[in-house]
């Protein structure tokens, strides 16, 4: 990868706290926002989460569940998750924040991560490159040779520390509660 490419993933975090400031600075949340946010974030917690009980990071090249829709689940429920957001802001500006930061980050960690799979899997990665896309789903799964992380595993979920994300989610329109109120109506 570039070195502008480690930049970004280095960063990506650490740049991810100003924004949450610039995001909830901007915000103008309601109830009816905050919950229309969240019940779309539901959405993609819920596929983060199915996800997570399948990937076996490091372990083998995870081709089922939703791995058979989309090589990027885990970013698939993280961008639903983002939209979760930034509809609880109601505020154009947080929503431009949070899709520009998940389009360049989120793009530069998925190229970096295929190229690591293709480097690790090889022919494996590229069969399975080849029948799924990168990031937006089939609308059947792929058939392809199954691996051994063949189903959900709750334990595989934990050890993903996938807990966190609903976690911090809830986090976040617990703020977007406390903005609302202290703000003057």
């Amino acid at each position: 990868m570039s070195g502008v490419g480690n930049f970004f993933v280095r960063w990506r975090v650490r740049l991810g706290y100003p924004l949450a400031i610039a995001v909830l600075g901007f915000s103008r949340p309601t109830p009816g926002s905050i919950l229309l946010g969240a019940l779309a974030g539901a959405v993609g917690l819920s596929v983060r989460a199915y996800a997570a009980g399948y990937l076996h990071k490091q372990e083998v090249l995870t081709v089922t569940g939703p791995y058979g829709y989309t090589r990027n689940p885990l970013y698939l429920g993280s961008a639903i998750l983002a939209l979760g957001a930034g509809i609880a802001t109601r505020s154009w500006i947080s929503v431009s924040i949070l899709f520009f930061y998940f389009a360049i980050f989120y793009s530069i960690v998925m190229r970096r991560e295929t190229t690591e799979l293709h480097l690790r899997h090889r022919a494996s990665f590229e069969e399975y490159a080849r029948a799924v896309p990168l990031f937006i789903p089939r609308l059947t799964a792929a058939r392809l040779p199954r691996d051994s992380a063949g189903s959900f595993s709750l334990t595989q979920y934990k050890k993903n520390h996938e807990w966190q994300a609903p976690v911090g989610f809830l986090f976040l329109l617990l703020v977007l509660l406390a903005i609302w109120r202290l703000r003057p109506h």
